[in-house]
């Protein structure tokens, strides 16, 4: 793929800037979204010339450059802690890969398992060496939730030992819910004194989530953002250890206990959730990590309210703005991720938006908080540390409207709005939509549990009410069937160097630039209602997550 002529980058900067221009406050501007201005940025954000944006990079300063200057060219306020920036502390981890060990002692055997035929383990952001051998306890899925009547670890002791858990979740669950439960997998284990932890494949997630895919990711990095006291987020000093088993392997684990792993595995398929039990022996985990601390930048930006009470209230807008670099496949001759669609389209949505707001004569009644975070395709990490350190009070972010990788290839007629069905935002969504024309759609793939896997979800997981728009199924040319383009792209080009506009182009024709105008026109008018609408948005009375993370202050009476 041909880079692209400094001349080249400079004209984009024109065009994007010139199409920021704040009319005269004198003129009523009717709130029209430019397919131009939009081509402009994901030219810019999916060029060669930024590597593929990866987290800490060149490329993504680059783009974090970029879109400050954009932001800043609207007239919108510095918003981030040094500037319009936030910096965001990370640790970087890589497992030394002959490190690698596990073996099983039972009755004076010692069973050595092969890595990464056997079983995998990946790096430590807190111990450079792990040395860890304890006995073993079996902890079924290792979940627990007092909404769902869960707990795996009841009548069970755990404490210095290393608990056994199998991967998944029972059927019953829903999905959006079980997700929340099965991202505390670790944190229930440390909080009960484990010092590791071994999850099992099971048959149903080896349809799914086939244990030899995961064997493409050993060599991955593993990225966690620092607290202010250097503390790495999402790690427990006391659980060192940790591996993933194959199925096949994992049976010696169970040899002389109460319980085979085929009677498990029977009980699994007959819907029934396994409780658990002590296994005989002891097990050692070893691995060595290397460590490097990082910063990468978020981008906040704010665009003060006119109303002398409700200024000191602000709805967030949200879009990443990392992707994942250089690619390893042997098999592709362009090494560079350039992420068009994931998510250079979502933060020229969000750039548009901002523009459609700052040319208004009347600015709305709440502030406006402009964020691209960094660090979404390592774990979340620039979301989560923004929603622990806002730059504006948490209790002050009345609603997150988050932008995540629109697939702009046909003329949408729905959108999907994860979280609509948890929130009053679902409505507003509603509204939006159909002034321009657009019918939102229910999730079309709740088994998934994509709610809980953008940036948004880490400022739900604060109590604050949020939605992320995605492009629906249903497209408004007969000849598309919006579902078989979104199905494809992922199939094709989702995290591959073909997500650009040459290989785009190549498959679906001309990127649909006009599309992302429209989700611009839609996050407008969300954005405007609930910037002016006297009530904040509101957790609904069933929602889930409304009951274990909303506030006093947003909870449907």
């Amino acid at each position: 793929m041909k880079l692209m002529s400094v001349s080249a980058l400079s004209a984009m900067l024109v065009l994007a800037g010139c199409q920021s221009t704040t009319a005269p406050s004198s003129v009523v501007v009717q709130p029209k979204a430019s397919a131009k201005a939009i081509e402009a940025h994901m030219t810019f954000l999916g060029d060669d010339s930024l590597e593929g944006r990866d987290t800490g990079s060149r490329g993504h300063q680059i783009a974090s450059n970029y879109i400050a200057t954009q932001l800043a060219g609207l007239g919108l306020e510095p918003a981030g802690e040094q500037g319009y920036f936030q910096s965001v502390p990370m640790r970087k981890a890589l497992l030394v890969q002959s490190s690698a060990k596990m073996s099983l002692t039972k009755d004076g055997k010692t069973t050595n398992f092969e890595y990464p035929k056997q079983f995998f383990t990946g790096p430590s952001t807190l111990h450079a060496k792990v040395d860890v051998t304890a006995p073993l306890v079996f902890v079924g899925y290792g979940l627990v939730s007092k909404e769902f009547n869960l707990d795996d670890y009841a009548n069970l002791d755990v404490k210095g030992k290393i608990v056994v858990m199998l991967s998944g979740r029972p059927k019953s669950l829903p999905s959006e819910e079980a997700a929340h439960i099965q991202s505390l997998k670790a944190e229930n284990a440390a909080e009960r004194g484990a010092v590791g932890v071994i999850t099992l494949h099971t048959p149903s997630e080896e349809k799914v989530r086939p244990y030899a895919n995961s064997l493409m990711y050993l060599t991955s990095p593993r990225m966690r953002w620092l607290h202010k006291d250097g503390k790495a987020e999402g790690e427990f000093e006391s659980l060192t250890g940790s591996a993933y088993l194959h199925p096949d392997a994992a049976k010696v684990l169970f040899a002389g206990a109460s319980r085979s792993l085929d009677d498990i595995f029977a009980d699994l398929a007959a819907e029934k959730v396994p409780t658990g039990f002590a296994l005989e022996g002891t097990v050692n985990l070893k691995r060595e990590s290397t460590m490097e601390d990082i910063t990468s930048p978020n981008v906040a930006a704010v665009l003060p309210g006119s109303d002398p009470k409700l200024k000191d209230e602000y709805v967030v807008i949200t879009a990443h703005s990392d992707h994942i670099g250089f690619s390893n496949d042997v098999r592709s001759k362009d090494k560079i991720n350039n992420g068009l669609m994931d998510n250079a389209a979502g933060v020229s949505i969000m750039l548009e938006t901002a523009r459609l707001f700052a040319q208004q004569a009347q600015r709305p009644k709440r502030s406006l908080l402009f964020v691209a975070v960094t660090g979404e395709e390592k774990g979340l990490l620039g979301a989560d540390y923004f929603a622990h350190y806002p730059t504006r009070p948490i209790d002050k972010l009345v609603a997150n409207v988050n932008i995540d990788m629109p697939v702009l290839l046909y003329p949408f007629a729905d959108i999907v709005a994860f979280g609509a069905n948890h929130s009053s935002l679902g409505a507003t969504v509603d509204t939006a939509a159909a002034a321009v024309g657009i019918s939102q759609s229910p999730d079309p793939m709740p088994e998934q549990a994509i709610f809980t896997r953008s940036d948004h979800y880490t400022l739900v997981q604060k109590g604050v009410p949020s939605v992320f728009l995605m492009t629906g199924f249903t497209s408004k040319d007969p000849k598309q069937k919006g579902g078989e383009v979104w199905g494809k792209f992922f199939a094709k080009h989702y995290h591959k160097p073909t997500d650009d506009k040459a290989g785009l182009t190549a498959d679906f024709g001309a990127i649909r630039y006009d599309a992302g105008a429209t989700f611009a026109d839609i996050n407008f008018g969300i954005t405007t209602e609930v910037a002016n609408n006297p009530q904040r948005p509101v957790w609904l009375k069933d929602s889930f997550f409304g009951k274990i993370f909303g506030k006093d202050y947003n909870q449907q009476k």
